[in-house]
């Protein structure tokens, strides 16, 4: 009998009712295996126990997947198949033309469920923290990736948009894309833990959303769609007006003086009743006018509540499909 049979033939018996006789000789077969496995080489005894692939090559991403691991380095592959690190590219490299793993970074691996071989990757989302971790970045997802975690996204964004500390290059993988920014605030940012297919990875809440998409109109479609977003999130009732005049200090007084027009805006748009009396004594910390369009000019129509000049046309309602380039 082939010792895995041996072994499971063990284990079944595990649960059939044993004599005082019968538990002696059990014991001993026990005692005869347990010297057979230990003459076994360690990467067979390995395979024995299930603990890793038969056949790196073919199997090793349903192995991790089935083992509920979703990320993997070049050691850590050395290890599972109990290889030198030197063999692992060799491995790596038959693994990704048959669309069963893809590396994000480098030293880094994915494993590929069936159900996304066709992508040759999976969602940005089912990877981001570990691949973050493995850099030693902090970061936080953000934008309009964001809001789309929020329920406020009008349409799902095209790339996967994180922010993070550190200088990245933007990446895609076949149909997934991800657009890193860099800001040096990164860390103090508020942000949530979010449940993903295979994990968690960190999210900006609700009021950060907000203000950076403000504070960075090009990277939400422009201050149209970001009307958009913002109404979606009153309607919502996921902003905490308190909790976002107290956030607004740590961004420019213009950021909160834009915001605070567009959420007066939006809200008349869809009839929502919203008290934005703390944002108002905020805003007021600037006394130059400053223009609902970052780049817009310095003329136009004066709203002295939250000191902004309307330049030209307002953007959309809460409802509007339009995108315009405002920022």
């Amino acid at each position: 009998m082939a010792l895995r049979d041996r072994l499971t033939a063990l284990t079944e018996r595990d649960h059939e009712p044993w004599q005082v006789g019968q538990a002696a000789t059990r014991n001993q077969s026990v005692r005869r295996i347990t010297r057979s496995v230990a003459n076994v080489p360690l990467s067979t005894r390995a395979l024995v126990l299930g603990m890793v692939p038969s056949d790196g090559t073919r199997d090793l991403s349903d192995w991790m997947i089935s083992q509920g691991r979703h990320w993997i380095t070049t050691n850590g592959i050395a290890e599972a198949l109990s290889i030198p690190v030197e063999q692992v590219p060799s491995i790596v490299s038959r693994l990704r033309r048959a669309g069963r793993i893809f590396s994000p970074t480098r030293g880094g691996y994915v494993p590929i469920p069936a159900e996304y071989r066709s992508w040759r990757a999976v969602p940005a989302s089912h990877f981001i923290d570990s691949m973050m971790r493995y850099l030693g970045h902090d970061y936080y997802v953000g934008y309009l990736s964001a809001a789309e975690v929020h329920g406020a996204a009008h349409q799902r964004p095209q790339v996967f948009q994180v922010i993070t500390d550190a200088r990245l290059n933007d990446r895609t993988f076949d149909r997934v894309s991800i657009e890193f920014t860099t800001s040096a605030k990164t860390a103090r940012r508020p942000c949530t833990m979010i449940n993903t297919p295979t994990g968690t990875m960190k999210v900006s809440t609700p009021e950060t959303t907000a203000l950076d998409l403000v504070a960075a109109p090009a990277h939400g479609g422009g201050l149209s769609n970001i009307a958009t977003v913002l109404g979606e999130l009153l309607s919502n009732e996921l902003l905490d007006i308190p909790r976002l005049a107290a956030l607004a200090k740590d961004y420019p007084a213009a950021v909160l003086q834009r915001a605070g027009w567009l959420l007066e805006h939006v809200a008349g748009e869809i009839e929502a009743e919203v008290d934005l009396d703390p944002l108002e004594h905020v805003a007021g910390a600037r006394l130059k006018p400053t223009p609902l369009a970052a780049s817009g000019r310095q003329a136009g129509s004066f709203n002295e509540r939250w000191n902004i000049l309307v330049t030209g046309h307002e953007p959309g309602t809460a409802h509007s499909n339009r995108s315009a380039n405002d920022g």
